[in-house]
């Protein structure tokens, strides 16, 4: 926890690079960043900006460590395990920028997560769980600016509007409460701390982010999710005025649980054990945005499809196969 503290914190020295539009005379389709990442860019003073992020993810299957172990393996140790796990997520966001070195953000999401099970028995059964998460917030300080490179500072904050107390039937109760990882927020105040550096020239643009989520304490439940660390190399090129493509990579960390919810049995299922949910993870994914000016502004649709190169989890722990997210942005 203390070391992902620090990797966290490390992130006020870390650079990224985005796209830098002030090289040009109109708005480039790569002057932000893939649909996937988020605080890539800022605004000019008075700018507001409305986004919609659909994003789903699917999970089949555990590792532990690198390595896939089987379902009858868990179920040695477990009287419970999960198997597949869906979410869906839709986020909208809003930045207002306050001056050219200013720019304020704030993003809610609203989640669908579905978890199959199977027993030792044999029996198969799914939980699910739906509601408003966590309420994200930060400000974008433009710390440095030319013609073709751009340095953000990005100061957040998560607040918990997500709940802790979600419940669903399972074959040994009625409105039990759900494990760790069907739960929509932390329940603890956060810090997100990162930097993002911009350089573009001609028809290539470059991004590398650094950001940290550092937990404030427990929550009412006597846990805090582990700290996390998460950074994102991209490149983007574009192919006309109105269209570029991109490809990224991302490298994550993130730590086991802090403390334990006393309503759990971490002997009955993975995920309600606090020591099983760290783990690393390296993607890869590609993607497309495209511009539409209009005299009010601008108009951006963007995707990105993502799988993972590399997963080294505290497991058992479900496995993630692929994401993909889908945005609408305009900016008046």
């Amino acid at each position: 926890m203390k070391l992902l503290s620090l990797l966290s914190v490390s992130i006020f020295f870390s650079i990224s690079v985005l796209a830098d539009q002030s090289n040009s005379h109109r708005p480039r389709p790569d002057s932000h960043g893939p649909i996937s990442v988020m605080g890539d860019h800022t605004h000019k003073s008075g700018e507001v900006m409305f986004s919609y992020r659909y994003m789903r993810m699917n999970m089949d299957g555990n590792l532990s460590g690198s390595s896939t172990i089987s379902t009858a393996e868990i179920l040695e140790d477990f009287m419970v395990t999960p198997t597949s796990m869906e979410m869906d997520m839709h986020m909208a966001g809003m930045m207002v920028a306050v001056s050219d070195r200013l720019t304020l953000s704030s993003m809610i999401s609203y989640i669908e997560s579905r978890m199959d099970h199977q027993t030792r028995a044999g029996g198969t059964f799914t939980t699910a769980a739906s509601g408003l998460s966590d309420l994200q917030l930060a400000g974008l300080i433009d710390f440095f600016h030319s013609d073709h490179h751009q340095l953000i500072l990005n100061t957040g904050v998560s607040l918990p509007t997500g709940s802790i107390n979600k419940t669903d039937d399972t074959p040994a109760a009625e409105d039990a409460i759900l494990p760790y990882p069907m739960q929509l927020g932390s329940g603890t105040v956060d810090l997100k701390p990162g930097l993002t550096l911009l350089s573009s020239c001609d028809s290539w643009s470059m991004g590398l982010q650094g950001m940290g989520t550092i937990r404030l304490g427990r929550n009412s439940a006597d846990y805090a999710l582990g700290d996390r660390f998460d950074s994102d190399l991209w490149a983007g090129y574009v192919v006309t005025d109105n269209l570029s493509l991109s490809v990224r990579s991302g490298w994550s960390i993130w730590g086991n649980i802090d403390g334990a919810d006393p309503r759990l049995n971490p002997a009955v299922v993975p995920t309600a054990d606090p020591s099983l949910r760290g783990g690393r993870k390296v993607d890869i994914g590609v993607g497309i945005n495209t511009l539409l000016p209009t005299p009010a502004g601008s108009f951006r649709l963007a995707g990105e499809f993502a799988i993972p190169l590399y997963q080294n989890l505290n497991g058992p722990q479900l496995e993630t196969d692929w994401e993909f997210t889908l945005g609408i942005q305009a900016a008046f």
